[in-house]
């Protein structure tokens, strides 16, 4: 009989929000500094999305995707704080990002994931460098903590970065980029670093319980003192959140259904760190700037492939309000072939790129040396590359089977004016099976999507997030095995010509792929469905 795995601490989406009252962060938002993150309106769209996370993962019918078994500890945690060990985890974790993201449409957590996987590997590869193991046993025991906890971490990794073309050392005002000041500060008997300077974009800022500092290029020699890599409790003396209100909560109050991104959205801070104190045991590492581009690839490998569930969870959301739509305007998609057209390619999309996530967890393998997962490059790239280029087409695709109505409907306060409100609900209703209300309701929903803020929103944080194009086309071109190809030609063509190192389109080869025990058994599934419960998706699937 299987004995079940010792649970960390599972808080509840009310935990969490009690959580954060633990915790006295220096934050401005609109101009003004709050008393409190918890109960601050602008910041709770934010705060809801984060809490469904925890409520999810406490769900018998979502626990197998949303729990995992930490392979250090042997206890369950959230997988949203587990270090991957196999494809069926990064599988797991693709759909388990898809789940919340369908819900929430941008559930933000899943950043702590990313950025620990990250951490963990190059933690273990300083010590492979040196011949130890005390980077990798500070991690786990950090590691272990965070799970314990079950706290939410935030990713400040983006610089300000001051003038693009000059590197770090060589700018002008040096706190455009967060560095060291002071590596043998002694604060209360305790031994750490001092960190000065400035991250420009951390997702949900205001609401995390600590924050990663994570360098956010490659660095030199000459920039070591930027090569710092640590976390601080979210309110830490000297570290001040600058925030953006999350989703649109401070707009006036709506009759009737609350418009999405009233209820789920994100926040962002610029954080500034004023002479920080970091205890060593949360510094990991500080100078070693050798090791920040394996940083940055890393967690941009694990980032770019998690985007990839989250952004599909987005389409989902899409393509449904797209259906209703087209039914509200009397028509059926099956039957009118320019909206069946314009439903298969969103979809086409949307499980297009989150099929290039599906083929990275498939062939990710293991990092040698965390020996953690690391999904595919190549397909981890190519799924975040056409989710950001392809974001306007699905909000065109949105708009074009909606129609027109998404933005030139009425306010929804005339839904209550006496004077208009009864010849509304006759003349713009379409389909005599579906009442006015029902149509104007998911045509402002398509709005908030894609029309108006938030979907301008969505928009840049699906082009920029996680690296620009550029730089994923760059890794694509780095990973791809291009020389393979190329030999494959040549041996075509009856060249004989050799394989040489050193020439330029041949440097990648990958002559091709198996699972280490060939085939899979026949009949066996990869992917299993999760239990049938009402209000369970029947497309979430766990790995076995």
């Amino acid at each position: 009989m299987n004995t079940p795995a010792p649970t960390a601490l599972m808080m509840s989406g009310a935990d969490y929000r009690e959580s954060l009252r633990r915790y006295q962060p220096t934050i401005y938002v609109d101009g003004r500094k709050i008393d409190g993150v918890a109960d601050e309106p602008a910041f709770q769209p934010g705060i809801n999305a984060i809490a469904l996370t925890y409520d999810y993962a406490l769900k018998p019918q979502y626990a197998p995707l949303l729990t995992a078994v930490q392979h250090t500890s042997g206890k369950l945690v959230n997988r949203l704080s587990h270090i991957n060990t196999s494809s069926g985890d990064l599988l797991n974790k693709l759909e388990a990002v898809r789940l919340v993201c369908q819900e929430t449409g941008c559930a933000q957590r899943y950043l702590t994931h990313d950025a620990l996987n990250a951490i963990g590997q190059v933690s273990a590869r300083i010590d492979d460098a040196r011949g130890t193991t005390e980077n990798t046993a500070r991690f786990t025991e950090y590691l272990h903590r965070v799970q314990d906890q079950d706290l939410t971490l935030g990713v400040a990794m983006t610089d300000a970065k001051g003038d693009r073309s000059r590197r770090p050392h060589e700018q002008a005002n040096i706190d455009t980029y967060v560095h060291v000041v002071e590596r043998s500060a002694l604060r209360n008997g305790r031994r750490g670093i001092v960190i000065s300077g400035t991250k420009a974009i951390v997702t949900g800022a205001p609401y995390m319980h600590e924050l990663l500092v994570m360098p956010c290029r490659n660095m030199g020699r000459e920039d070591a003192d930027f090569a710092v890599c640590c976390a601080v409790p979210i309110d830490a003396p000297g570290l001040i959140i600058v925030a953006r209100p999350a989703g649109r909560p401070g707009e006036k109050v709506e009759h009737g259904a609350a418009l999405f991104s009233r209820k789920y959205g994100q926040s962002t801070g610029v954080v500034m760190f004023d002479k920080v104190f970091v205890p060593m045991e949360h510094v990991f590492y500080a100078g070693e700037w050798e090791h920040s581009r394996h940083l940055t690839y890393s967690y941009a490998t694990h980032h770019r492939h998690t985007c990839i569930g989250a952004r599909a969870g987005f389409g989902d959301l899409l393509i449904g309000a797209g259906a209703l739509m087209c039914e509200a305007n009397g028509f059926d998609p099956g039957k009118e072939s320019h909206l069946r057209e314009q439903m298969v390619e969103l979809i086409t999309i949307v499980e297009s790129f989150f099929a290039c996530g599906v083929a990275a967890s498939v062939y990710g393998k293991t990092d040698e040396h965390s020996r953690s997962f690391m999904p595919d490059p190549v397909f981890s790239n190519i799924g975040k590359l056409l989710l950001a280029t392809k974001i306007y087409d699905m909000h065109r695709i949105a708009h074009y089977v909606s129609g027109g109505l998404i933005v030139t409907l009425p306010g929804p306060d005339e839904d209550h004016n006496p004077e208009t409100a009864a010849r509304l609900s006759e003349v713009l209703r379409a389909n005599p099976d579906v009442p006015y209300e029902q149509r104007i309701e998911t045509a402002r929903f398509i709005e908030d999507l894609t029309a108006g803020y938030q979907g301008g929103w969505y928009s840049v944080i699906s082009l920029h997030g996680g690296g620009s194009p550029a730089a994923m086309k760059q890794e694509i071109y780095r990973n791809y095995p291009v020389g393979s190809k190329v030999e494959l030609v040549e041996r075509l063509l009856d060249r004989g010509v050799a394989h040489d190192p050193g020439r330029a389109i041949t440097k990648n080869r990958q002559p091709g792929r198996c699972c280490d025990t060939g085939c899979t058994t026949p009949g066996q599934p990869v992917m299993v469905d999760l239990p049938s419960v009402q209000a369970t998706l029947p497309s979430k699937r766990v790995r076995e």
